[in-house]
């Protein structure tokens, strides 16, 4: 249950870095609304955050929490801001996947 818990604070921390630059595209109260959540978002990303390390080791789960968002934030950069999709930054991106799923494999 942990490991979901922990996919889900990863998936919050993509949103909150979505919303950022959501908000950096618009103006007047729709901009207001992109930090109300971010803040929301980044709320429930650290709560599950905390609420696995109690149960798993600090380094693997926040190493995987980061990496999700890291992940997650390039692929929505992609997908939804248009941002370039390149050999290296694909041959990253899966090294780095690559190495959140070897974190998962030698956590206890």
């Amino acid at each position: 249950m942990n490991w979901i818990l922990l996919l889900i604070a990863g998936l919050f921390e993509v949103a909150f870095a979505a919303c950022l630059g959501k908000a950096k595209e618009t103006t007047g109260i729709e901009t207001t609304y992109w930090y109300g959540g971010f803040l929301i978002c980044l709320g429930i990303s650290m709560f599950l955050l905390v609420k696995v390390t109690q149960q798993l080791p600090i380094g693997t789960a926040y190493a995987v929490w980061t990496g999700i968002g890291a992940v997650g934030t390039v692929l929505v950069g992609i997908l939804v801001f248009k941002e370039p999709l390149t050999f290296w930054r694909l041959f990253f991106i899966t090294s780095l996947i690559a190495s959140i799923v070897g974190l998962k494999v030698v956590s206890h």
